[in-house]
C-alpha cells in the first residue's frame, strides 16, 4: 500500500543480499514460479535440446561417481523448472527423470544427512510435483493413470504426495486436460491398493489417496459412503471435517454423533468425535452442551474435556455434584484430574496426598498432578508474589492451558469454549484455604514435591530443569515465611551443595522473594 513497484523491487533486492545461498535460491525459485503464473505473460528463458542433453549427461556422470555438488544439481533442476513453466513438458520430464530419480534413490549422494532438501536450493518437492504433472501431460490418455502412479513412486524420495490430485492441480500452470476421464482410472488403481493394504485400522497412503479422489468425484456424499462402509476413524473424520469446512453445522452434528457410535471400541477416536459434535452444537447456538461434553470426557478423560464439562455447571452446588460424579468415573491413572476434582470438593488433604506421592520426575507427563496442583496450592495459600492466576507452568515454561490449546479442536476455525482452571475454582467456591490444619497439609505436600523434584533432577543430571526445581523450593518459602520453612530450605540447599548450578538457582530465586 505504501510503495510502488520500483520501490518494492528495491526493498526485495536489499533483503536478498541478507540471505545465505540456500535461502537466496529458494526465494528466487519462488519468485520465478509466481511470476510465470501471474498472468503477465512472462515466462523463463527457453530450454533447448542442448540444455536437456547437458543435464542428462551430468546426471549420468554423477551416477558413475556416486555424488555431485548440490549447487550443480540446483542449476540443472532450474532448467527443468524453466521448461515446465514454459509448458515444455517433454523437456521438463526428461530433465527431472534424469536427476530426481537417482538423487531420490541415493544413487547420487549430495552430502545430506537425511533428506535432499537439507542441501538443495531448489524446492525438491515442487520439482517432484512438476515431474508428475509433466508425466500426466505427456502420457497417452489411456495410460495416464498408471503412468502417473509409476511417476510418483519414482520420485517419492524427493517429494510428498498426500493428496495427489489437489497437489498436481496446484503445481500445474494450466488446467489438467482430460481430468474427467483420468479420475475414474485413478480411483480404480487407488481402490485396489487400499483394499490390499487394509489389514488393520491404521491410515495408509492408499486410504488418503482414495479419499482425495472420492472427494473430487463425489464430494461429501462420497466421503460419507466410504466412511460408513469402512467405519475407520480416519475415513469418518474426513467425512465430518468436510462438513465442518462447508459450515454445515447441522449435518456435522449428525455425522459426528454417527461416527462416535461407529467407533465405540476405540475410545481415543470416540472422544474426538464427541468433541466435534459438541462444537457443532455450539456453533448452532445450543446453550447447554453438557450432554456432549460429558460423553466426550467419559469416552476419553482428559483435563481439557473435564474443564469443558465442569464449566457448564449452572451453580456451585451443581459444580460440586459434577465433580463428585467425575471423581467416581475418573481413571485411576489420571492423577492430575483426581487431585483437581478433590480440590473442587474442598478436600485439600486428598489433593495434597496425590501431590506428595507423585514422582519427582515426569512433571511434563499429562497426568502428573504437580504442574497444576502445586501452583494451585501456592495461590490458595496466598503466597507472597503469587499472581492469583491458578494455571500452572510446565517445567519448560509453557502454560498448561496454552499446551491444551495446541491439541484443541479447530486449528484456525471455531473452538470449543474451555473454561480456565481459575474460573472453575471460583465457581466451585474454592478461593483459599483458611483451615490451619489443611494449610499445613498442603504446605507439607508442596515441600515433599519440591524435595522429590530436586532429588530427581540432580540424580539424573537434568541441569535444564534445575531452575524449575529451585522455583518450587522458593515457592514453599513464599507460602510460609516461618522460621521452620526457612530452615527447611537452607537444609535442602546444604544437602545439595555439591551441585553449584542448582544452589545458584535456589539462591537466585530465594533472593527475588
Amino acid at each position: 500500500a505504501a510503495m510502488d513497484a520500483d520501490e518494492l523491487r528495491e526493498v526485495i533486492g536489499e533483503i536478498m543480499l541478507e540471505l545465505d545461498d540456500r535461502a537466496h535460491d529458494r526465494v528466487v525459485s519462488a519468485i520465478i514460479r509466481r511470476g510465470a503464473r501471474g498472468g503477465s505473460g512472462w515466462v523463463p528463458a527457453a530450454v533447448d535440446e542442448t540444455d536437456v542433453a547437458e543435464a542428462i549427461a551430468f546426471a549420468q556422470a554423477a551416477q558413475r561417481v556416486g555424488h555431485a555438488d548440490p549447487a550443480d544439481v540446483d542449476d540443472r533442476l532450474r532448467s527443468g523448472v524453466a521448461a515446465f513453466l514454459r509448458k515444455d513438458y517433454a523437456a521438463a520430464h526428461r530433465i527431472f527423470a534424469a536427476l530426481l530419480r537417482p538423487v531420490a534413490d541415493g544413487d547420487i549422494d549430495l552430502g545430506q544427512d537425511e533428506r535432499i532438501d537439507e542441501v538443495l536450493g531448489v524446492d525438491a518437492n515442487e520439482c517432484a510435483l512438476q515431474y508428475v504433472v509433466s508425466t500426466y501431460m505427456t502420457a497417452e490418455p489411456a495410460r495416464r493413470a498408471e503412468m502417473v502412479r509409476a511417476a510418483i513412486d519414482e520420485v517419492s524420495g524427493a517429494g510428498y504426495f498426500l493428496e495427489p490430485i489437489q497437489e498436481m492441480e496446484r503445481a500445474a500452470v494450466e488446467a489438467l486436460p482430460g481430468l474427467a476421464d483420468f479420475l475414474p482410472a485413478w480411483r480404480a488403481i487407488v481402490e485396489r491398493e487400499a483394499a490390499g493394504a487394509r489389514q488393520d485400522a491404521w491410515d495408509r497412503q492408499a486410504d488418503r489417496w482414495l479419499r482425495d479422489v472420492v472427494r473430487r468425484m463425489e464430494g461429501v456424499d462420497g466421503l460419507a459412503k466410504v466412511a460408513r462402509s469402512t467405519r475407520r476413524a480416519d475415513d469418518l473424520r474426513a467425512w465430518c471435517d468436510s462438513l465442518m469446512d462447508a459450515g454445515d453445522w447441522k449435518a456435522s452434528l449428525a455425522a459426528f454423533e454417527e461416527a462416535a457410535e461407529f467407533v465405540t471400541d476405540r475410545e481415543f477416536a470416540r472422544g474426538g468425535f464427541l468433541d466435534g459434535a459438541a462444537l457443532a452444537a455450539q456453533e448452532m447456538g445450543t446453550k447447554d452442551l453438557s450432554p456432549w461434553l460429558e460423553r466426550a470426557w467419559r469416552a476419553e478423560p482428559t483435563m481439557p474435556r473435564l474443564r469443558r464439562w465442569l464449566g457448564g455447571a449452572t451453580s456451585q452446588q451443581s459444580m460440586r455434584e459434577r465433580a463428585a460424579e467425575a471423581l467416581r468415573a475418573c481413571p485411576k491413572q489420571a492423577q492430575r484430574q483426581h487431585a483437581f476434582l478433590h480440590l473442587l470438593q474442598g478436600d485439600v488433604e486428598q489433593a495434597a496426598e496425590l501431590l506428595a506421592d507423585a514422582p519427582g520426575l515426569g512433571w511434563s507427563n499429562g497426568e502428573h498432578p504437580g504442574p497444576l496442583i502445586f501452583p494451585l496450592f501456592q495461590t490458595l495459600l496466598g503466597a507472597k508474589g503469587a499472581s492469583g492466576r491458578a494455571s500452572a507452568l510446565l517445567p519448560g515454561g509453557m502454560d498448561i492451558e496454552e499446551c491444551d490449546l495446541l491439541t484443541a479442536d479447530g486449528d484456525d476455525g471455531p473452538r470449543l469454549a474451555t473454561p480456565k482452571v481459575d474460573d472453575i475454582l471460583r465457581d466451585a467456591g474454592v478461593v483459599g484455604v483458611s483451615d490451619v490444619a489443611a494449610r499445613q497439609v498442603a504446605l507439607g505436600a508442596m515441600r515433599q514435591a519440591a524435595e522429590k523434584r530436586v532429588a530427581g533432577v540432580t540424580e539424573q543430571k537434568r541441569r535444564r530443569h534445575y531452575g524449575h526445581a529451585a522455583s518450587l523450593v522458593a515457592a514453599c518459602v513464599a507460602c510460609d515465611g516461618s522460621t521452620e520453612t526457612g530452615r527447611w530450605a537452607a537444609t535442602l540447599r546444604a544437602q545439595y551443595r555439591r551441585f553449584p548450578a542448582l544452589c545458584a538457582e535456589i539462591d537466585g530465586r530465594m533472593g527475588s522473594r
